[in-house]
């Protein structure tokens, strides 16, 4: 059951802007920065998110996707016949030495960004990474925090956060649900 809209269409508009203006103003520019979304709603924001950043700073910054499905550390053992498909890490730059920023939706308990973190290190060694994530809901199992964070929102175990965005869900909004 849908208990308040959290984000409507203009919100999330205002705060990707706004991590936007802090991601280039902390990293004084653009240069050795390569965004990273998190598929598939990480992924959308990381698109937009690149999309103010080249209008803000006149050239495009790098980005990049990936699927952490093997890397999930809570996934079941699979027999021989029943593993999970390799997903493409698909950056077609070279993350030794950049600033990669990670792009989610949600942080929640941080195992995907951790997950996020190891396939990033399997493909190169950055110099740094940085998290940008539209909702941070609490709940850390991991000592993982966000560099960027659209909103802040306070739950409890039993409520859901679903973000929906056009790209999936023909509509943006960030509601709360039980």
């Amino acid at each position: 059951m849908e208990k308040a809209v959290l984000l409507d269409e203009q919100a999330i508009r205002r705060a990707l802007t706004r991590i936007a203006h802090e991601i280039i103003e902390r990293n004084k520019g653009i240069d050795d920065c390569v965004l990273v979304g998190i598929k598939t709603r990480g992924a959308f924001i990381a698109k937009r998110l690149a999309e103010r950043i080249t209008a803000i700073e006149g050239k495009a910054i790098q980005t990049g996707e990936l699927d952490i499905t093997l890397y999930r550390d809570d996934l079941t053992v699979k027999t021989e016949d029943q593993q999970p498909l390799v997903r493409q890490v698909d950056i077609k730059h070279d993350v030794t030495d950049k600033k990669i920023i990670l792009v989610d939706d949600v942080l929640y308990t941080g195992r995907t960004v951790r997950a996020a973190m190891d396939a990033i290190m399997d493909v190169g060694r950055p110099s740094q990474i940085q998290l940008a994530v539209l909702i941070d809901r609490g709940h850390r199992e991991l000592p993982i925090r966000a560099d960027y964070v659209g909103k802040n929102i306070p739950t409890s175990s039993g409520e859901r956060i679903v973000v929906r965005m056009t790209e999936s869900d023909q509509e943006d909004r960030v509601v709360i649900t039980e």
